[in-house]
């Protein structure tokens, strides 16, 4: 597979794991609409517990650097298939972590959190998500 085909298969890759860090807030949101919260004394403890997850990415975060780093070392050398496998790995588990905040925001539909609260944590998985992209210099 060439370059090219490679940037489109994971580019396509970001956008479906975006959606999936999406899916469960959009749909819980569309099931539950405004209804009683649940537990209403957890939505300040699952606020909180969100704006942390964010800082989970951080490590998986070097990986992805590191292994981007690597895939400009081994351009146009026979290591070059095997390198963009690793960043194609090390970006989705750091995608999946990166969807934790907005994942977290789901949960706490169950104890009416505020509106604001939920995009705020839906936000700040997108914004994260966005620093997986691989960037134009990179082939």
């Amino acid at each position: 597979m060439n370059r090219s085909a490679l940037r489109r298969r994971l580019a396509l890759e970001w956008w479906c794991l975006l959606g999936a860090a999406l899916l469960p807030l959009l749909l819980l949101g569309q099931l539950l609409g405004i209804a009683d919260p649940g537990w209403p004394d957890l939505h300040m403890p699952l606020f909180i517990a969100g704006l942390l997850s964010m800082f989970a990415s951080l490590p998986l975060f070097s990986r992805y650097k590191h292994a981007l780093i690597a895939t400009q070392a081994a351009l146009d050398s026979p290591t070059e298939a095997a390198a963009w496998s690793a960043l194609a790995r090390a970006r989705r588990t750091g995608m999946l972590m990166a969807a934790l905040p907005v994942w977290i925001a789901a949960l706490a539909l169950f104890s009416g959190l505020n509106p604001v609260a939920l995009l705020l944590l839906a936000l700040s998985s997108v914004v994260i998500g966005c620093l997986y992209r691989i960037p134009s210099q990179l082939g």
